[in-house]
């Protein structure tokens, strides 16, 4: 009897299995929707829309860009998260949902390691500190002595959390402090710094471009190892005696936990087959974005420790978490 009962629910398996497969082999059958956590115009929104592009292109399907900003990217994630695992529904992630999130709210209400899985990792861009073009800042050292003057008292954009602990870390390394204004991403913040109406921003270097490329904001320093090409003149924070700081916006995709490895598989391959060629090595380098491929386990394993390393920032600083 147990026999029986073996033989028939190994003929269930086998079933369910010839049932499963032609649906993921069809796999895309319908458009995909990659959801960005920021506005149009970022550096996030910029890289998606490339290689919203490209999947098109090898998949066959529309891949539509949804931004849906505001929350510090949690409005994003939950939605993703909340939606079926069948891999029409991904999120586009730089490091604010997937692992600052975690660092600075005391209570974040999802699991970026249980509720969301990883797909691939493709790139990472410069990060700066703007001020308007008009600022009597002249230089990066002229801004941190005046900082270390007036503690509290100067201003700064927000535009996600990871730009967030950036600006709280760059402030503490120097022994003071600045007044933190939320923005639903680096655009508008950017756009008020051109305004006026914000004394500094730390934000991703593609995203600023248009402005100090107009005239409207400068860039004061980088936040990388080495100077950025075309921006010869514009010292690193590493150079200005700040040796620990280096902080990179990077990116990459993920889906709701419970996808089904085939179709996590094609699109982890058709992401890192498109990152592989010219015309993406060509749309980096325009952008000053760096080849950052990896494997979806690379990715998860790359995502654990950077939960850890702004845990302790956030910790060793003092930054204040939500």
């Amino acid at each position: 009897m147990k026999t029986l009962r073996n033989i028939l629910a190994l003929g269930l398996l086998a079933l369910s299995a010839v049932a499963a497969g032609p649906a993921l082999a069809q796999y895309p059958e319908k458009p995909i929707k990659l959801v960005v956590p920021y506005p149009p115009g970022t550096g996030t929104d910029t890289v998606a829309r490339y290689t919203a592009r490209r999947l098109e292109g090898a998949l066959g399907k529309p891949v539509v860009v949804e931004n849906r900003a505001g929350g510090n990217a949690i409005i994003a994630a939950q939605l993703v998260i909340a939606s079926p695992a069948d891999g029409y529904t991904l999120l586009f992630a730089a490091n604010g949902p997937v692992s600052t999130n975690v660092a600075l709210y005391e209570k974040l209400p999802y699991d970026p390691t249980r509720d969301l899985i990883p797909v691939a990792r493709l790139a990472y861009g410069p990060m700066g500190l703007f001020v308007p073009a008009n600022s009597h800042y002249k230089s990066a050292r002229e801004f941190f002595d005046d900082a270390k003057k007036r503690p509290g008292q100067l201003n700064y954009g927000s535009g996600s959390a990871t730009y967030n602990i950036a600006s709280e870390w760059l402030m503490s390394l120097d022994g003071t402090s600045a007044k933190a204004i939320s923005y639903k991403g680096a655009a508008p913040a950017l756009t008020d710094l051109a305004g006026g109406q914000l004394d500094f921003v730390i934000a991703d270097y593609s995203g600023a471009l248009p402005l100090m490329q107009g005239g409207k904001i400068r860039m004061l320093a980088a936040t990388t190892d080495k100077r950025l090409p075309g921006q010869a003149s514009v010292p690193t924070l590493q150079e200005l005696g700040y040796k620990e700081f280096f902080q990179v916006a990077w990116w990459g995709v993920f889906a709701p936990a419970g996808t089904p490895r085939p179709i996590v598989a094609t699109l982890e391959k058709t992401m890192l087959d498109a990152y592989a060629d010219k015309d993406t090595a060509d749309f980096l380098s325009k952008n000053n974005y760096i080849d950052f491929r990896g494997s979806a386990e690379e990715l998860r394993k790359f995502q654990q420790a950077e939960i850890q390393r702004e845990s302790r920032l956030v910790t060793q600083f003092k930054i204040p978490r939500q």
